[in-house]
């Protein structure tokens, strides 16, 4: 990939101002809702089943349309496609507020909205993931998605306290109806303020046909010297961290006790993590190989969880979990620039599509076994288990020279295979 300047973007840091700025909107909103239907279904039911349920109808249709998504984001004006997906999500929002204020209180409305915002989340990911490296120079990538990790990270700091706020007084379609504000604004941002232009494959006329397109994405990823084993490591990883992100709350119903106080703690003590860790990688930048941070944080990923299955103690809980959430952008952030960096820009709709099918299906997959299990063995051993398989993980990972050869940075001269460790 050619490297970009500062100067061959002038206007990138307005840019990427206005980007993240109407994104964070986007998600703060995003972030209400879902908030607002994890805790209802955990505190109605406490069942490991429903929770499988809702999750797999937040996952599933993402997985099915990623490739598809992929390969928009590489035809078309990804600007445009981020906008339509949020006044997707915003039109499927403000329909479930309806419905709830007509009574329609069910279970069932809640799993079948989720999937329907899923489908939005599934078009506007890939296109996030490849607009980035059209608004910002390729030197600066590692510094703007460390903070664009701190920023997500505070926005999911703030959105729990919010949620749980605002569910003490005010009602379930209430929240929805933030969420729609909070889209129409990032909308209005992004449609009237925010300049960026199309990408060169988005302005000529499509040669190829649709599946044609899709089939040359598969084989560039057959291909790529690295794409598959990453995308391997990548799938184990989701699938191992399914317990510590999805069944920690359920954990803490049944453990500790059965208060929303205790369910905002955690995931306020997440985010802050989150917010450190998007800071200090944003600030260090990690180890000039890329892989070496990624290893290093898969290790550390699996001691936390490890960690949340056997500490008794609610306050130190609290700690081992953000100490996760600080381990988090130094694994994203490196492998999200290793893919901006290392994949032609025509084909990275269509790689980070991909990307989106493995963490759609691979948590929802791990879901499918840990969830139902959550009712007749203790999640606590659930998290032990997978926490010392997330620490082999890390060990397979840093003998694999493929991935290690890969995360040298772009501008090292010689790279010395050998020498790698």
């Amino acid at each position: 990939m050619n490297q970009v300047t500062d100067l061959d973007k002038p206007h990138w840091k307005k840019n990427i101002t206005l980007f993240l700025s109407s994104q964070a909107i986007s998600l703060f909103g995003s972030a209400l809702v879902q908030y607002a239907i994890m805790w209802y279904i955990t505190l109605e039911t406490q069942s490991g089943v429903m929770m499988t349920i809702s999750i797999i109808c937040g996952f599933l249709p993402t997985f099915f349309l990623s490739p598809f998504a992929g390969v928009w984001a590489d035809r078309y004006n990804r600007r445009l496609l981020i906008i339509y997906a949020d006044g997707f999500i915003a039109v499927s929002t403000l329909i479930l507020a309806i419905l709830f204020y007509m009574g329609y209180e069910t279970l069932t409305l809640l799993f079948v909205m989720s999937a329907i915002r899923a489908l939005g989340a599934g078009i506007q990911t890939p296109a996030v993931g490849a607009i980035l490296p059209q608004i910002v120079p390729e030197k600066q990538l590692t510094r703007v998605n460390g903070f664009n990790g701190s920023i997500q990270a505070s926005i999911m700091l703030l959105a729990p306290i919010a949620s749980a706020g605002l569910l003490t007084f005010a009602s379930m379609e209430t929240i929805f109806l933030i969420d729609v504000v909070t889209a129409a604004i990032a909308i209005s941002i992004m449609g009237f303020f925010l300049k960026i232009p199309a990408h060169a494959k988005s302005l000529d006329r499509q040669q190829l046909r649709y599946i044609e397109d899709l089939k040359l994405g598969i084989r560039y990823i057959r291909t790529h010297p690295f794409l598959k084993p990453f995308f391997f490591f990548f799938a184990c990883i989701f699938v191992l961290v399914a317990p510590a992100a999805f069944l920690t709350p359920l954990q803490v119903v049944r453990t500790f006790g059965p208060d929303v106080w205790r369910l905002t703690a955690i995931e306020i003590a997440f985010s802050i993590g989150m917010i450190l860790g998007g800071a200090l990688i944003a600030v260090w930048g990690g180890y000039k190989n890329r892989t070496h941070t990624m290893v290093l944080t898969t290790i550390l990923m699996g001691i936390f969880t490890i960690g949340l299955g056997a500490i008794p103690i609610f306050w130190l809980y609290l700690g081992c979990m953000a100490l996760i959430g600080l381990s988090m952008p130094f694994f994203n952030t490196p492998a999200t620039v290793l893919l901006q960096e290392k994949v032609e820009e025509s084909y990275l709709g269509r790689v980070f599509g991909v990307l989106g099918m493995i963490s759609t299906s691979m948590m929802p997959l791990g879901m499918l076994m840990f969830g139902p299990l959550a009712d007749f063995i203790a999640i606590e051993w659930m998290l032990v288990g997978t926490g010392i398989l997330l620490v082999l993980l890390g060990f397979v990972l840093l003998g694999n020279k493929t991935l290690l050869v890969a995360g040298v940075p772009s501008d090292e001269k010689e790279i010395n295979t050998d020498s790698i460790i």
